[in-house]
């Protein structure tokens, strides 16, 4: 990458392209424009680029007029971001997209991706030897078309070096504003958050679904039972012997039966279960952490803290933190 000298505004170009998702071009551009509302200094010019400059037809069905000619836009850059959106396979197919991306990464301070636009990094060589992220519902294709990337389908965005990527559609706010925090500090980022009334930004490590929802519910009744049970009594004694004799069966077959149709055993899925539902809490109320745990069932707070540190990354302090919540007094 060239030493990028930085003009009066931080300059970042989005690239779009034909069926790219407007939501994901929306997230970035509106938090941007957010910042400079409230006073960042020096503040964000940002133009979506496009082939040939023309307008592009965007996958939910409008269209958008691009501000930039892609071949014709030079460095230096704050920030490239490569949109997603149902047409990124084509454009990764499209050796002129592809080579202006690459070329104008070279002049760029740092290099992102939102959703699939993924694809477009990756054909593009910025990602070979890297940690990436998409859509989950995408990884595996980019996973199995690029195995020079190391694709995880999990968090909701990835910075490996100076390229992040962004699990998509909404995750690319959460990737803006944590840019915003970066070059301008906490309360302005927070500031950001407030006007677009969202939290301040999950943590990158934050798994993209929740248990409950990345999933259909489990087709065997017997498991559903106790999965309903779980998701409804998390306080309750949960272990896999008083589970096993609540449904009926020795604790060798639930373990079985867990393993079989969730892929986790009746202790891992229950960590799991209250783990998130401690997320939540911490997000969206003002609990001391202590409170939480024992909502949540967990024994104490160090212990909250050791399942979150090992799900999220974080601990439930710094979750909190970065969600705008106070913990109460």
């Amino acid at each position: 990458m060239a030493d990028v000298q930085l003009t009066e505004r931080r300059r970042v170009v989005v690239v779009g392209y034909d069926a790219a998702e407007l939501l994901d071009i929306a997230c970035v551009t509106t938090a941007l424009n957010g910042a400079n509302r409230i006073g960042a200094v020096p503040g964000y010019s940002v133009d979506v680029a496009t082939p040939g400059g023309r307008a592009i037809a965007c996958d939910g069905g409008l269209t958008l007029q691009g501000q930039g000619t892609l071949e014709r836009v030079r460095g230096p850059l704050d920030t490239l971001l490569v949109t997603g959106g149902l047409g990124h396979e084509t454009a990764a197919d499209d050796p002129r997209i592809v080579g202006h991306v690459r070329r104008l990464a070279r002049e760029a301070r740092r290099v992102a991706s939102v959703c699939t636009g993924a694809t477009v990094l990756a054909a593009a060589g910025l990602l070979d030897g890297k940690r990436a992220t998409t859509h989950w519902n995408y990884a595996p294709r980019l996973a199995a078309a690029y195995p020079q990337v190391t694709v995880d389908p999990a968090p909701i965005y990835i910075r490996d070096g100076r390229v992040s990527t962004a699990a998509g559609v909404t995750s690319a706010l959460d990737l803006t504003l944590a840019f915003i925090e970066e070059d301008h500090g906490a309360e302005l980022a927070r500031g950001v958050a407030r006007g677009l009334v969202t939290y301040l930004h999950r943590p990158g490590n934050q798994a993209q679904m929740s248990m409950f929802m990345s999933a259909p519910a489990p087709v065997h009744s017997l498991v559903r039972r106790v999965v309903d049970h779980i998701a409804s009594r998390l306080t309750a004694d949960l272990s896999a012997a008083t589970l096993a004799a609540g449904a009926g069966v020795s604790e060798r077959q639930l373990t079985r039966l867990f393993v079989e149709h969730l892929g986790q055993t009746p202790g891992r899925f229950v960590r799991r279960a209250r783990t998130e539902a401690a997320g939540h809490l911490l997000a969206s109320s003002s609990l001391p952490v202590a409170s939480v745990a024992a909502r949540c069932g967990f024994g104490s707070a160090e212990t909250l803290r050791q399942a979150f540190v090992a799900r999220y990354g974080v601990p439930p302090s710094r979750y909190r933190a970065t969600q705008g919540v106070r913990a109460a007094d």
